[in-house]
């Protein structure tokens, strides 16, 4: 099974008023069954979650894209497929 982790960091302009946006996004991904973890840094940079169940690195992409993390451009927002063992 493919697993892709998203990074997300905080641009310095980050409005919080995108935060339960992107947690209802989450929430949807999760109950489609694409997503296994998210959580926030310790440090309030940013963040990462974690997606499966998606074929290709281009299709996690085309996901992540959606987040209102990216559509708000609060985030930068980075897809790195991840070999887990």
């Amino acid at each position: 099974m493919k697993r892709f982790l998203v990074i997300a960091m905080r641009r310095p302009d980050f409005d919080a008023s995108v935060v339960a946006p992107h947690q209802a996004f989450l929430d949807d991904l999760r109950a489609r069954g694409l997503l296994d973890m998210t959580g926030g840094f310790g440090d309030g940079t940013g963040g990462a979650y974690l997606l499966s169940g998606i074929g290709t690195l281009d299709e996690a992409q085309a996901i992540v894209a959606a987040d209102p993390l990216a559509l708000q451009n609060a985030s930068e927002l980075v897809v790195h497929e991840w070999n887990t063992r």
